[in-house]
């Protein structure tokens, strides 16, 4: 699975109307790329301003606020010629949410061994097979 940490001083994405829209983008990235939806997982972790630091600085000075994102992908992985396209589409997804905003951000992210990973007990099918399509079309884990 896509799992997005998105970590941030807790008086930024204070509302569940924000963080739905950026879950919702980050989901419609993979979604294009005919994964389910179920798959992308992303978790908002607040973190007090004062206990957030970079550069050896509380993030409760004034200034920006900043945003660190690790994402771990699973389900697909990118060679070496796609990964700077996809980190286009990485920045496109967030830059209403995070840049135009002017917050300060950082991500990165990494890939996963799929052959280490299992959804309700079940090894997930290969990419484009009939199994796939099955859950992106019951966008749930099912036996296959």
């Amino acid at each position: 699975m896509p799992l997005w940490r998105i970590f941030h001083p807790d008086n930024t994405f204070t509302t569940k109307e924000e963080r739905d829209a950026l879950a919702a983008d980050i989901t419609k990235l993979y979604v294009g790329f005919g994964l389910p939806a179920f798959y992308v997982i992303v978790i908002f972790n607040a973190v007090p301003a004062e206990k957030l630091y970079v550069g050896g600085v509380s993030n409760d000075k004034a200034g920006a606020p900043f945003i660190r994102i690790v994402f771990e992908n699973i389900a697909r992985r990118l060679g070496d010629e796609r990964k700077s396209g996809w980190l286009q589409l990485v920045d496109a997804t967030l830059k209403p949410h995070i840049a135009d905003k002017g917050y300060d951000w950082e991500y990165h992210g990494l890939e996963t061994d799929r052959e280490l990973w299992k959804i309700q007990g079940l090894v997930p099918p290969p990419t484009g097979t009939e199994g796939e399509q099955l859950w992106v079309k019951e966008n749930k884990a099912i036996p296959y």
